[in-house]
């Protein structure tokens, strides 16, 4: 508990407000409480004070980029996706509470809580595996064959709030990400074929839009497969003999231990364990790979 919470605690008089407002309270009881202690504040407020609120506030300003030139941007990569046959997806401003912190290693302080059991979108994969798990539990989507998957494509705005310094780094910003979700088959299938597909589609618009030529991919070995580094070999070498042109390194023995990828990381995405998390079943296979959009299009401004 952090040293704030302590001393709200000490000044409210009430050492079981924290256990009151998380374990006693139901999530509607807490909503209704929070909706009413937001509207007495907003109440409160007057047209000055929003000015200030919103001048101090660096959550709420817009992006510093022209809206056009980046729409038209965002169009041509959705459409590059489609064809690819990852259907673009629009997710809601908002997630279920704990989309990110629950599934994966990520802290909660660092996702703008909302109410009613939602928080500020802060990573549009964690919305997918969300979306896919319920179209799979509810029977909305029933595979034709054990291969079949789900492909989703994304361009999305984001809001984390954890401060970074540095050029091109702003508390919202638009990411774009490819997800593959299906079952394990045996022989390490959906993670050879997946990969391969997001390998062959970022390949391509590195290359024709971003005109990037020399393109290399390096896959870290992470735990969460019985043998990480069998599994990278056999994923690469599937890979080569696909795309003979396609530069791939492995680091076997990484010296940075990270549980947010499972088996294979690379540089802009890797297997999570999501799916199988959601839905309880050690089968599900989700991949991800996500790029910064708005980076991107300042690389391409800068090199015109």
């Amino acid at each position: 508990m952090s040293a704030i919470v302590n001393k709200i605690i000490e000044r409210s008089g009430q050492p079981a407000l924290l256990s009151l407002l998380t374990e006693q309270l139901s999530g509607s009881e807490l909503n209704s409480l929070l909706l009413e202690v937001f509207k007495l504040r907003a109440k409160n407020m007057t047209p000055p004070d929003l000015l200030t609120l919103y001048q101090k506030n660096r959550f709420v300003k817009p992006a510093d980029l022209p809206v056009i030139p980046l729409k038209k941007m965002e169009l041509d990569l959705l459409e590059h996706f489609d064809k690819a046959s990852f259907t673009p997806i629009e997710l809601s401003p908002v997630a279920a509470l704990g989309s990110c912190a629950v599934v994966a290693p990520a802290d909660q302080k660092k996702i703008l809580s909302a109410l009613r059991g939602t928080e500020v979108l802060a990573d549009a994969t964690n919305s997918i595996a969300l979306h896919v798990s319920d179209l799979k539990k509810s029977g909305q989507w029933i595979p034709s064959s054990p291969n079949e998957r789900i492909r989703f494509s994304s361009i999305q705005r984001h809001l984390r709030t954890q401060a970074i310094s540095g050029k091109g780094f702003t508390p919202h910003f638009k990411i774009g990400c490819l997800v593959t979700c299906g079952s394990d088959s045996g022989n390490y299938t959906f993670e050879k074929e997946s990969l391969c597909e997001h390998i062959a589609v970022m390949t391509e618009l590195y290359r024709d839009y971003f005109k990037v030529e020399d393109i290399r991919f390096r896959f870290i070995c992470r735990e969460g497969y019985p043998d990480p580094s069998a599994l990278a070999n056999q994923v690469r070498d599937f890979i080569l003999h696909q795309f003979n042109d396609t530069v791939i390194d492995i680091v076997h023995h990484p010296e940075k231990v990270i549980s947010y990828y499972k088996g294979i990381q690379y540089k802009i995405g890797g297997f999570v364990d999501w799916t199988q998390q959601l839905m309880q079943n050690r089968k599900e296979r989700m991949l991800s790979t996500g790029i910064g959009f708005e980076f991107m299009y300042r690389i391409m401004q800068e090199m015109l």
